[in-house]
């Protein structure tokens, strides 16, 4: 699937390729809730990174986050780099070079109509902020951590690859 996604000011303009364009897994971990996740969350799917295009790329900036122990004492860097709009602060793509083929599109900051996803994934929810109410529904899985299924996986098991 084609996508085109933009930052709130319209600064940064992107385009990539999707082969699982659904958005369907739900983080709650600390960093995702604080970077991009206004309703306790953040969402990214995944697409194929050399195909991606930016225009204003002058306006993306990159945070990598301080990782911490259960003391709260930093012991080095994510190697996750989140990409945000250096004006407006519109989350827009994680990348990692652990796995440099694969991009990660903040569902927000997409701009196509994306598929709805039949079940939903909600993961680190052993980080998750105490406020935060999980809405599962029937098909939906949850995990303290990460769960085992890639997001290749998840869509194949379903037959949703665009």
């Amino acid at each position: 699937m084609h996508l085109k996604g933009s930052c709130h000011c319209g600064k940064v303009r992107f385009e990539l390729e999707s082969p699982h364009p659904v958005p369907f897994n739900r983080c709650y971990c600390e960093i995702c809730r604080k970077t991009a996740g206004t309703g306790g969350f953040a969402i990214n799917i995944g697409g194929i990174a050399d195909t991606m295009q930016v225009s204003g790329q002058d306006f993306v900036s990159v945070y990598q986050a301080a990782i911490r122990d259960e003391s709260g004492e930093e012991i080095g860097l994510s190697p996750l780099r989140r990409h945000f709009c250096s004006h407006c602060g519109t989350a827009l793509w994680a990348w990692d070079d652990r796995w440099p083929e694969l991009i990660h599109p903040h569902a927000g900051a997409i701009d196509t109509p994306l598929p709805k996803p039949p079940e939903l994934v909600h993961l680190m929810l052993a980080s998750k902020a105490p406020w935060v109410s999980v809405e599962h529904g029937p098909n939906d899985q949850s995990y303290e951590g990460y769960p085992e299924e890639s997001l290749e996986a998840w869509h194949q098991r379903l037959g949703l690859e665009a």
